[in-house]
């Protein structure tokens, strides 16, 4: 093999590996972005807390998430009572307290008046049932069906 084909094989292989570091690098620019974007995000949400944490703890708080206002469910322990929760989920409680037991989603969404034979149509309730229990409010069973947590 001549010097220059020694040459040109070498110069090939570092075309290829300066061509995988910048894909490599254009991956870790786009991660270092979303990172960014949800700092940003965060910082947002812990100054709204701060902010809410002056205003009356009985009202359900809004907060700005990707541009929306949306309404958070606190923890059980950081407010005295449901009162603090938005209304929907105040009604999905009571629903649960009143069944006296274990009560399943589709239970749930019949009483708020939800087309329960769509299985679909349910996925968005189960997942607002499975926050209020993540926050304290309920038990979720592992049969899937919530109790009152005591």
């Amino acid at each position: 093999m001549s010097p220059l084909e020694k040459i040109a094989g070498r110069r090939a292989e570092l075309d290829e590996l300066a061509e995988s570091l910048a894909k490599q690098l254009a991956e870790v620019d786009a991660e270092r972005e979303e990172l960014a974007v949800a700092e940003r995000v965060l910082r947002r949400l812990y100054e709204q807390e701060a902010e809410a944490a002056g205003q009356d703890a009985g009202l359900p708080q809004q907060v700005q998430v990707a541009g929306r206002s949306v309404l958070k469910v606190p923890h059980r322990r950081e407010v005295v009572d449901a009162s603090a929760l938005p209304g929907d989920y105040r009604r999905m409680l009571q629903i649960v307290r009143a069944a006296g037991g274990p009560v399943m989603v589709k239970d749930v969404g019949a009483e708020l008046g939800i087309d329960v034979v769509v299985p679909g149509r349910l996925e968005p309730l189960r997942g607002k049932l499975s926050k209020l229990a993540a926050r304290g409010w309920l038990h979720k069973l592992p049969n899937g069906t919530f109790t009152i947590r005591a």
